[in-house]
This record gives structure tokens, sequence and C-alpha cells, in this order.
């Protein structure tokens, strides 16, 4: 099929005006301006008119498990306190609440421009039968703690690959996901990142997410240290460095790592991802729910730390005056954009794309429309040049025009 619109950002070049894009199977054949590739070929057009064509969003992290627990947990005094709630919170769901929250979850994802994610499964009873029931290219990662269940990190990991290599992979992928260094052990967080890189898997962990965390990695102290220590965690791996550190000498640091949050850096972390080429995925709302202190964005991005974007959960986001909060790259493009206004909106929508391309392992078939590039693309409602078109798209409010995954309509277009 020829596809028509008033504007295309390629994301890999400058914006064309009055463009076209050449999709043959699952692929895009060819990028160019509408008078040079339609000679000849406008009978299996279709003119998408006064939109903007862009790649589709990746949502760099998600939790999906957890949509319908928006609204239900209020900001709490600490992180540490947070974390009890919604350990609560879980108990009172079972496998259908669970199954309805990521399919809802799922479906905001698709109708506001999201066609990858990668989520966190605390659940992995879901998979694979919710994979056949959406559109996404959905990448797995199995969350694994292993502190209260005493389990060795050996067993841990050994159950997480029995179980993630039964699963049907293709259009959508597996990994795995040490929660976070204080959830785990050093010993967990090595093994998960011998046992994934020799498998191909992608890693991803929460890290440096609140000032409890850098405190107890960095001092040996504070509320989370003592909360942990009174439920018997170990606490020999604390008070020798930041949390990124922490990570660096378990092994975990690795361009194939996507280190969640990173709010809470000491002098030199950010250059210490950079030298790994760790991607740092940054949740806007999520940071805003926390009132966690600005993110050291300039820092990491001066350093070129790969950043990208993520929606987080529904459990840590706000309501707003025009009501539930949805899954939405749009909302945490507006929310970056508000809180960071010296970044340009070029920059923030190549976070949505190609930056959680390039952290998923995909430049080159994702984040861009490109000749060779996954079939996987969006259009926005536009009328404008293409000078204004990068703020157009970032404060774009409500569902896409169109979605495409994989050469196939998931969001017709009208008519």
């Amino acid at each position: 099929m020829l596809l028509r619109a008033r504007i295309l950002l390629p994301l890999s070049h400058p914006p064309l005006e009055d463009a076209a894009v050449r999709v043959t199977g699952q692929k895009i054949r060819a990028v160019g301006r509408w008078r040079d590739l339609a000679a000849g070929r406008r009978q299996d057009a279709t003119d998408l008119g006064d939109v903007a064509v862009l790649p589709g969003f990746i949502n760099a992290h998600c939790h999906l498990d957890y949509t319908d627990m928006a609204g239900r947990l209020p900001p709490q005094r600490s992180f540490t306190d947070w974390v009890k709630v919604i350990t609560s919170a879980k108990a009172h769901f079972d496998l259908p609440d669970y199954r309805r929250s990521w399919l809802r979850g799922a479906a905001m994802l698709v109708q506001h421009g999201t066609t990858a994610v990668a989520d966190v499964e605390a659940v992995p009873e879901l998979l694979p039968e919710v994979w056949r029931e959406t559109p996404l290219r959905v990448w797995s990662f199995l969350e694994l703690t292993g502190i209260l269940a005493r389990r060795q990190p050996d067993q841990v990991v050994r159950a997480a690959v029995a179980m993630l290599s039964r699963l049907p992979v293709g259009r959508c992928r597996v990994g795995l996901a040490p929660h976070a260094p204080y959830s785990t052990r050093p010993e967990l967080l090595g093994r998960c990142a011998a046992v994934a890189r020799r498998r191909g898997w992608r890693l991803t962990t929460h890290v440096a997410e609140s000032d409890e965390e850098f405190e107890m990695f960095c001092r040996g102290r504070g509320a989370m240290f003592e909360w942990l220590q009174r439920n018997q965690r170990v606490m020999d791996d604390c008070g020798g460095g930041s949390p990124v550190r922490h990570l660096a000498r378990t092994g975990l640091l690795g361009p194939d790592l996507l280190a969640v949050h990173a709010n809470y850096l000491a002098p030199g972390d950010a250059d210490l991802l950079a030298r790994h080429g760790v991607s740092v995925v940054h949740c806007p709302r999520s940071h805003r729910y926390f009132r966690h202190r600005p993110c050291p964005l300039r820092r990491l991005l001066r350093a070129g730390v790969n950043v990208c974007l993520g929606t987080d959960s529904l459990a840590t986001v706000l309501r707003t005056p025009e009501g539930p909060p949805q899954l939405s790259l749009f909302a945490e493009m507006q929310e970056l954009a508000r809180r960071e206004p010296w970044l340009r909106p070029r920059r923030i929508v190549q976070m949505a794309t190609s930056a959680g391309a390039r952290a998923l392992g995909l430049t080159g078939r994702a984040g861009q429309i490109t000749p060779g590039a996954w079939a996987d693309l969006i259009a926005i409602p536009y009328a404008g040049n293409t000078r204004e078109v990068w703020e157009a798209i970032v404060h774009h409010q409500g569902h896409v025009a169109a979605s495409m995954i994989a050469g196939q309509w998931v969001v017709p277009p009208a008519g």
C-alpha cells in the first residue's frame, strides 16, 4: 500500500511535506515525496489527508498489570511507605483482575500511539495468552526479587529461564527484570546479567529511584535500610557507594540494560552509565507523583546517555481535572515539556521513538520511517507546516488518528 500524508517525520531525516511511504508486507519499502512515489501507482494509494505521520511510540517502561490500580494509591510520605501500600494492594488482585488490567492498559497504549512496549511482568501466568489479545509488540520482562521468599539466586533465575523458554517468542519477546538493587541481592543481579547475555535477552531494573534508596546504598542507613533490615534482608551490600555503582559491581551495566528512573545520581554516575552504553528510562508523570527532586536529565544527556520515555504504571499517576489518567506517551511528553522547558520538542519526540528503539536494540527496525524498518506508523491530525510539527506532536490531545503495526491497521484511518 502507498500512504500519503501532509507531513512525514522519518526521524532519521528531516520532515517531508506532501510525502508518501510505501508499505510492502510488514515493512517499509520506500519513503519520499508523493509526486515521486505515486507515479503510476495511485490505484493502491490511501490519502490520509491533513495528518503528520511518524514512527509508532516505544514505551520503554510500563507495568500493564497495575493499570486498574489507577487512583487507588494516594501518594505517601515516603517511597518506603508507598512500597508497603502497593504490596498490600496487590494482595487484593487475583488472576482475572490482572488479566483485565493488563488488557485495558494495552488497549490504552494502542489508542495513544504506542506500537511497542517494554512491560515488567509480575504475573507470568498471564503469558502468552494476553500477547495474543493485543496487536502491540511486547517485551515482557519477568520481574525477579527472591528476598521475601528466601530463595537462592540460582533457583530464582533457573525457574525464570525455564518459564520464559517455553513461550512462543515472535512479535512478543522476553527479558529479565531484577526488580531493583534494594529488593534483590548482588548475586541475583549478576546471575541475571550472565544468563540474559548468553541468551540474547534484554534486561531492565529500577535503580536510584528514591532518595531513600540512594541513602541506603551510599550511607547504609535511612528508612528503607531500616525497614528491609527488619524484614531480614542481608544488608552487607550497603554503604559502599551509589545504587548505580552497586549495579556496576554486580556486572549488570551494559548496552542491553534499560535502567529505569536514575533520579538520584552521585558524581560520575552519568559518565559510568554512558561508558557502559546503558539506556535510562525517564517516567515524567511517575516522577511528579513521588515528588522527586528534578531529574538529572542535563547530566545524563551531556554525558551521552541514551534517555528514553516510559509511562510506568497508572498506580503512580495523579488524576487530572479531565478525568482518570491514561497510559499515554503524549501525556508523558507534555509533563516532560512542562518540567524541562529547555528541552526542544524534537528531542522529546525522539525520546519517545528512536531512543526507545535504541534501548531495545531495534535501531533501523523501529523508531524511524526508513526502508527496511517495520511498518509501525501513527498519524495525528495536523494542518500546519514543518516548523511547528514537533510542538504539535508533543501537545497532541486524545487518541491518534490512525495506527499501524507490522503493516496492519490497529487504529484504522477515518473513512
